[in-house]
């Protein structure tokens, strides 16, 4: 029988790999009493390696293997945030393949330790935006035929694997008729994949992105220095051309971080600031639509890789260390 949360999540038989654990997570209800509305909230940090980037780091492992792009030999080669990274270090580990992932010298240690723990190699590019790790990659497989390209924030995979799985699974999860969809955007394959599953069930749905205030780029703002890992990399991917966007909502870093800690306190949801700003967002568009309406968003990755992030600690203003502190 089905929770009033959507269908339960279980685990039957043995699996033969780590892969068909992935997706198939479960929706919650987010009962915020003082505003006194409701949103629902997909959680995808219950992915194998604690992220939504498993979906699409299955997606296109399996999909190279099937086109003979990977091969026995063949190396993993992305520029990721760390998620995406982390995701294809596990993949690579489950099926036999070397990966290496370049990422900004800006995203949180624990993401690089967590690849590293999964085998996988960290080539560390200067902070100043993702288009230096992308032009690092593409100069390094120029060179060694080796190396096979995922192209997260081109690849057309990317959104449609998350318009036949993630959208499929809110479709069937949501208590009714989905009125709004938020989340934030990185590569911008979860956007406009879910938007277009969701657009294409109910015309009158409306898709809203969650941008940093410090870099809404969809709003024709110059990208600043913002708190919120993963979103809003510094340019439009691609990957959002043509996506059937309503709006943008504008989410500060420090708002994003106060949500994420109400959802620790409040709920005892373990999860990382993209997902508070997200939360952040739908509780918005959720107070302009009225009590009734079924608005969606994504808890998109584990607290456990923020630890080191402004999020969890302090700096010392003498010896210049970072300090654990309590969230909140």
């Amino acid at each position: 029988m089905n929770s009033p949360l959507g269908p339960e999540r279980r685990v039957s038989g043995v699996s033969a790999s780590i892969a068909p654990l992935i997706g198939n997570t479960p929706m919650i209800a987010l009962r915020f009493m003082p505003e006194e509305v409701t949103i629902y909230a997909k959680c995808e940090f219950l992915n194998p390696s604690g992220s939504i980037k498993d979906r699409f780091a299955r997606a296109v492992v399996e999909d190279a293997e099937s086109r003979g792009l990977l091969r026995p030999g063949s190396i993993i080669l992305e520029c990721s945030s760390g998620n995406t990274g982390v995701a294809l270090a596990m993949m690579g580990a489950s099926r036999g393949y070397r990966v290496q992932i370049a990422i900004s010298e800006k995203a949180s240690c624990e993401r690089r330790h967590l690849i590293r723990q999964l085998g996988g190699e960290v080539i560390l590019f200067p902070a100043g935006g993702y288009r230096t790790g992308i032009d690092l990659t593409r100069e390094m497989a120029a060179k060694d035929q080796r190396y096979f390209l995922p192209r997260q924030f081109e690849n057309p995979l990317n959104s449609r694997d998350h318009e036949e799985s993630t959208g499929a699974e809110i479709l069937r999860q949501a208590p009714g008729p989905v009125a709004a969809f938020v989340t934030g955007y990185g590569t911008g394959g979860t956007l406009s994949g879910v938007s277009r599953a969701l657009r294409r069930a109910n015309s009158r749905t409306r898709i809203y992105a969650m941008e940093p205030a410090e870099a809404a780029l969809l709003l024709g703002e110059a990208p600043c220095s913002h708190f919120i890992e993963g979103v809003a990399d510094g340019f439009i991917p691609k990957l959002l051309d043509g996506a059937p966007i309503d709006g943008a909502i504008k989410i500060p870093s420090a708002a994003a971080m106060e949500m994420t800690q109400r959802l620790t306190r409040e709920f005892g949801l373990l999860v990382g600031t993209s997902s508070g700003a997200n939360v952040a967002a739908a509780l918005r568009v959720a107070k302009e639509l009225g009590r009734d309406a079924t608005v969606v968003t994504l808890l998109c990755d584990r607290a456990e890789r923020y630890f080191s992030t402004p999020l969890f600690t302090r700096v010392s203003p003498v010896s210049g260390v970072c300090e654990l502190k309590a969230a909140g």
